[in-house]
């Protein structure tokens, strides 16, 4: 790849995670978009084609199926391959890995999603704690939602000399908002069935060394997820130290209850006004002033936004792999800053 091209970019699946990672990638300066596949033909794909992207079967007959319905299209999934420097698998939990053999049996770099397992690449993704370890690699796996919010938060303890434990309990909403109606929960709970919850061995595939053990439920809505944490820290600290550890990190985002952000609904209307694409919450949205300190045990919450925390982490996972930036904070601050990161801060005043 020259060097001073741009990545050319392919997304095969255009689900919830897909198109946002389509419209993330054809925000960056220094990345093209070649193409999306996918297997259906209903109006997903013939926004794919509004927005002007490039639309590909995901096999021969996927395209005719396409064409048949009225779509526009450019050909299939190999032909999208072969003129992308890498891809973006978005496919549904466990077709991924299926989809991996035709991408190492070409050669091509691929990111999959957190919905597959880690042994899929040998390599798990955040990029404030694993970007280095990905420079140069031909695959990665971008983890969940939640695992991407526990090491985001735990990191930034870490980094600040303060976690020695941490103890998660997790609210996890039923189902994605578009798919609600297929399914989900309603009038009920569902406990995880196991303890630890599957996310906290997940953030071990990222840093062994965080000491974690996760609790999760399913609860009944499909905003987002909710955290609580109780955390032991190294040492007796104050409160304003742990928010500054918080504030050190470039993807999370400080709120209050003070300022009516009450609920995940509100956080979720605060990124409408803010213009979001999708409402997306990039960020982890942690309370402020929720947030507690007893000399050294920490105790917090915050929001996930299932459908969005991974897309910035997505795009630095590109630029590691092919190599493009070798800084882990410089491609953070660019995606950052492309994808409009830290708007939320200083609408509330900087925090």
């Amino acid at each position: 790849m020259d060097p001073g091209s741009r990545i050319r970019v392919a997304v095969n699946g255009y689900g919830v995670i897909g198109k946002r990672v389509a419209d993330a990638v054809v925000r960056q300066d220094d990345m093209e978009l070649a193409g999306v596949a996918d297997i259906g033909a209903d109006w997903r794909m013939r926004v794919v084609r509004h927005k002007g992207f490039a639309l590909y079967g995901a096999t021969a007959e996927h395209a005719d199926a396409m064409r048949r319905s009225g779509l526009d299209v450019a050909g299939t999934l190999d032909e999208l391959l072969d003129s992308a420097d890498i891809v973006i698998d978005c496919t549904p939990k466990r077709i991924a890995a299926k989809n991996v053999e035709t991408y190492r049996r070409r050669g091509q770099r691929f990111i999959v999603q957190g919905g597959e397992k880690h042994e899929v690449t040998g390599h798990s993704f955040v990029a404030e704690a694993s970007y280095a370890t990905a420079l140069g690699r031909a695959s990665t796996r971008v983890v969940s939602c939640n695992t991407t919010s526990i090491v985001r938060t735990l990191t930034a303890l870490k980094r600040a000399g303060l976690l020695r434990r941490a103890r998660g309990t997790l609210l996890r909403r039923a189902t994605d908002p578009w798919e609600s109606h297929l399914g989900g929960i309603m009038n009920t709970l569902v406990p995880e069935e196991a303890i630890p919850s599957h996310q906290g061995p997940d953030a071990q595939s990222v840093d062994p060394e965080l000491d974690v053990i996760t609790m999760a439920v399913k609860v009944p809505e499909t905003l987002a997820h909710l955290h609580y944490w109780a955390v032991q820290l190294n040492r007796a600290a104050s409160k304003e130290e742990v928010l500054a550890a918080f504030r050190a990190s470039p993807r999370i985002v400080l709120i209050r209850e003070s300022d009516g952000l009450t609920a995940i609904n509100a956080v979720k209307e605060l990124m409408a006004d803010l213009g979001r694409p999708h409402d997306n919450l990039y960020e982890v949205a942690l309370w402020e002033d929720m947030l507690r300190v007893e000399r050294d045990e920490l105790f917090y919450a915050y929001m996930v936004d299932n459908q969005a925390i991974v897309i910035p982490e997505t795009i630095d996972a590109i630029r590691a792999l092919t190599g493009r930036e070798r800084d882990a904070a410089a491609s953070i601050a660019r995606t950052n800053a492309a994808l409009g990161v830290g708007a939320v801060a200083t609408v509330l005043g900087g925090r």
